[in-house]
């Protein structure tokens, strides 16, 4: 939510010579390089050289990949000829004179072919440098410094962040930021110890502070117990955890041919982008009888992940972060500690993108991909039925994963695509880091009279109350394009032939949605199962080949359906949508989401309520959180973890594991008479 100056160090810039020829790519969906990045720096420059005067130099805020048509990339992966990928286009968004533009890249040709200005409403992704400008211009504010000197605190010790402002019904906006500052004396927990009652308004356009209020002072929570750093802490420490060692008897099993992976009955490719952070295409799996890969996803990743406050006072009433469209959830990706982040046998993938000056910037170890074993059963059985025979047979279950952990402020997102040899794909996420708190007079609940918002957690300490709302595009090809959404409602029903005995049981009624309208689903309310199927092959039986959706936690937004937050977030007011494909409809919270007013995101989409029966359909998945914060959130918070599974349904003919093995299976199978 928040970069700090010093988030600059965390990164290597790698400067390139600009006119270096594009790399070759052995894939048109592969991240974009830093050559790339160089050439599409020097062909927009040319376009739009820097001027003199005030806002006219030409500053990036988006630079990604301009996705081919889906038509031409599974033309080019399923030709039988080896034929070239498509042309690199790149998509570029830029702030030139107050304006925010559009610009397409042609690589091949070395020009721009395609240029507009946004007239919409909304502005777009934030970059690093612009933020880090932001928050030190308190530093030379008169007012502010007075601010500090009131409160007896050392200025050198402070530190200030950014905040999103968004939309209060406006009928015009300016491009603004919020800034509120920190103290770090005694502590770098610097979260934990907000100038609560300051705060700094800043022209992004102008880069001045253009508001200040300093609207009252609480007592500095202390400093003391909020240490987290493990060479800083202090006896008595907590239990001693032996590390466990799992070894790996060979070298990796999968193979990583670019940024394609191929591991047991699985291909895929692994991507990167700015604002989604890790992208999977192409996913595809090894049917053992049909003796070929068939398609299951085609692209999925974080379209957006909404972070709102609950705090109505007028400190904070817009904390609300849209942390993919406004703070870029790939721009925030943190490299991965060997051995800790990842274990001894992860594969380690560095990730690059451009800064404001369009220069590229090297996140090492951005990604990790490893196989992993954590003691969990594929399947097993025990059989004592037989006379004389105990029948034993398990099978270990090993995964393969692919990680991608994004600070964004103070949290740290923990993002994991699991893939299984079972043909289910599973997706993790892992919410830790440190709590939003605000500062206040109480040291005990009982002196707390009204609503705070919040838990208090320590002296002067209030931890907010929030949530997070994770929406995924889910793109699922099931052995092709052409797919139905399928709902199964487990309905009860009477019993009516009077000789038995038992007066209910359940059934399954399906429906087949036909439109976007009939996709609209809110989980929990009723017994669901929800899958895709593909209507145009069944399996020997005649079930519809699919592919199900196994939610994780459940929550919906508690704000109303009038408050603008909850306007600009109305993807979140269901679990699930399903809309028809379009390249264009990427992004959930809308294309340019800082102030936007929710005229760009899947609820203004669906209104056409377009058909989406037997069509090439996307699956919009929402997972959600409501976090009351508790005091074993602080200082730090262990790993709160959830996610969902996308799980074969009918797709193979049988257990599409009932043949696995393993290079040790007389370690965990057993047969004696």
């Amino acid at each position: 939510m928040k970069n700090f100056i010093f988030f600059f160090i965390v990164f290597t810039t790698i400067i390139w010579s600009s006119n270096v020829e594009c790399s070759s790519h052995l894939h048109p969906l592969d991240p974009i390089t830093p050559s790339e990045i160089n050439l599409v720096r020097t062909i927009v420059l040319k376009a739009y050289p820097p001027e003199t005067s005030k806002n006219s130099t030409i500053a990036f805020q988006y630079v990604g990949l301009e996705e081919p048509q889906k038509s031409t990339i599974l033309s080019w992966k399923y030709s039988k000829t080896k034929t070239p990928p498509p042309p690199r286009r790149i998509y570029v968004i830029a702030r030139f004179k107050k304006q925010s533009l559009e610009i397409i890249v042609d690589l091949s040709r070395r020009s721009i072919v395609g240029s507009k200005v946004y007239k919409g409403h909304g502005y777009p992704m934030l970059n690093i440098q612009e933020q880090a400008a932001a928050s030190v211009l308190p530093f030379s504010y008169g007012p502010f410094k007075e601010s500090v000197k009131k409160r007896g605190l050392n200025i050198s010790e402070v530190v200030c962040s950014d905040f999103s402002v968004g939309w209060f019904g406006e009928k015009k906006t300016k491009r603004l930021l919020k800034i509120k500052c920190y103290y770090t004396e005694g502590s770098v927990n610097l979260y934990m110890r907000p100038l609560e009652g300051v705060e700094a308004t800043v022209d992004m356009d102008e880069m001045k502070i253009v508001d200040y209020k300093d609207r009252y002072v609480v007592p500095m929570p202390k400093a003391e117990g909020t240490e987290y750093r493990a060479s800083k802490l202090k006896p008595p420490f907590g239990p001693i955890l032996k590390g466990i060692s799992l070894m790996q008897h060979a070298a990796p099993a999968f193979n990583l041919h670019g940024n394609t992976v191929s591991w047991a009955n699985w291909e895929f490719h692994v991507g990167f982008d700015v604002r989604a952070g890790p992208i999977i295409s192409l996913a595809s799996v090894y049917d053992l009888e049909m003796q070929k890969y068939r398609q299951v996803l085609y692209r999925g990743f974080i379209s957006e992940l909404f972070v709102p406050y609950q705090d109505p006072t007028e400190d904070w009433y817009y904390t609300s972060y849209f942390d993919s469209g406004e703070f870029g959830f790939g721009q925030s990706a943190s490299s991965l500690e060997p051995l800790t982040d990842c274990p001894s046998n992860a594969e380690f993938l560095d990730a690059f993108f451009a800064d404001a000056n369009g220069k590229p910037v090297k996140i090492p170890n951005a990604f990790c991909i490893f196989e992993k074993y954590a003691g969990d059963v594929m399947w097993r059985h025990t059989e004592v039925a037989i006379p004389n025979v105990l029948i034993t047979e398990v099978r270990p279950d090993v995964t393969l994963v692919v990680r991608m952990v994004s600070t964004v402020g103070n949290y740290d997102y923990i993002i994991d695509w699991e893939f299984k040899p079972s043909g289910s794909i599973k997706i993790g996420v892992g919410l830790t880091g440190i709590l939003e708190v605000k500062a206040g007079t109480y040291t005990n609940t009982d002196e707390v009279k009204e609503d705070i918002y919040g838990t208090l957690l320590a002296d002067y300490t209030i931890g907010t109350y929030h949530d997070h709302f994770l929406t995924y595009y889910l793109d699922l090809d099931i052995d092709g394009e052409h797919n139905s959404f399928v709902k199964n409602t487990l309905e009860t029903a009477r019993v009516k032939d009077r000789k038995i005995p038992r007066k209910s049981y359940w059934t399954v009624v399906s429906k087949t949605a036909k439109t976007e309208a009939d996709a609209k689903i809110k989980l929990g309310l009723k017994p669901l199962e929800l899958a895709v199927v593909n209507p145009n092959k069944k399996t020997k039986p005649g079930n519809k080949i699919g592919y199900g959706l196994i939610p994780g936690s459940v929550s919906h937004p508690l704000m109303l359906s009038d408050d603008f937050q909850q306007i600009r977030a109305a993807f979140t007011n269901y679990n699930v949508w399903v809309t028809p494909y379009n390249k264009s409809e990427k992004w959930a919270g809308g294309l340019f989401v800082d102030r936007s007013r929710g005229d760009d995101t899947i609820a203004t989409w669906t209104q056409r309520n377009r058909e989406i029966e037997n069509k090439d359909i996307v699956l919009w998945y929402t997972m959600g959180f409501h976090h009351v914060p508790s005091q074993e959130d602080f200082p730090i918070m262990p790993t709160l973890t959830s996610g969902f599974e996308l799980r074969p349904t009918n797709f193979f003919e049988r257990n599409p594991v009932l043949k696995t093995k393993s290079t040790e299976p007389a370690h965990w199978s057993n047969c004696t008479k």
